[in-house]
């Protein structure tokens, strides 16, 4: 149990903190921290429950992650299930926070897009669906080849978290105007669950793409990089 805790906590921070600051800081009049601010914060919230948790639940917070890791021979699959649906209430619970807090302003109509996931007219750049599936496969893909890689026994001890969250902040920075970045089924679907628009139709693409990514990337690993 304290290893599903540690999911849902981490995964709570990770939509609460990335999608938050999308939701209230990106754009704010004359203060906006844009693209790179929201990239960082995602970045940031991996890197911080990585230290926080990781050592308890190896700090997954993403559903590609776990199949990922057990595709990498990393992660056992009698815990997959519990992992998910941790990581799933985790990403909803914040999302849910975040709605009540977005409905209290004194302008509120609805949330609009809430930071979430979506490809054509839900683009943030108008990018077509084979555009967001072949962006987020191969950033899903790398993802889990840096996780992978800096947790090895291998790899320098200590800075795993460092590694991850860099990655994650370069994923967004190169992915947000595509689909407004992913790579992550959990925090796809809690946005989705409460986004204005037509966005639970195109959930199906940010569970399909990054779990395929993270899988390629597990068997990838193993069979290439995890040999002595």
């Amino acid at each position: 149990m304290k290893k599903i805790f540690a999911e849902f906590f981490g995964t709570f921070w990770l939509v609460f903190g990335g999608c938050g600051s999308a939701i209230f800081a990106a754009g704010y009049p004359d203060l906006g921290i844009g693209f790179t601010g929201v990239a960082l914060a995602f970045g940031l919230t991996v890197l911080t429950m990585a230290y926080a948790v990781g050592h308890i639940s190896g700090g997954h917070f993403n559903p590609a992650v776990s199949l990922g890791l057990w595709a990498g021979g990393k992660f056992q699959a009698k815990d997959l299930l519990g992992y998910i649906v941790a990581q799933l209430i985790g990403g909803i619970v914040a999302a849910a926070a975040l709605y009540v807090i977005v409905s209290g302003k004194s302008d509120f109509v609805d949330v609009g897009g809430f930071a979430a996931n979506g490809y054509g007219d839900l683009s943030p750049g108008g990018f077509s669906m084979t555009s967001a599936l072949i962006a987020e496969f191969l950033l899903t893909l790398f993802f889990l080849l840096i996780i992978l890689g800096s947790t090895n026994v291998k790899a320098p001890k200590g800075f795993a978290p460092i590694a991850i969250g860099l990655g994650l902040t370069l994923i967004h920075l190169i992915s947000i105007p595509i689909t407004n970045t992913s790579v992550n089924p959990a925090r796809s679907t809690s946005q989705a669950l409460f986004a204005t628009g037509d966005y639970l139709p195109q959930l199906w693409l940010f569970w399909v793409a990054p779990i395929a990514g993270a899988l390629v990337a597990g068997f990838l690993h193993k069979a290439l990089f995890d040999k002595d």
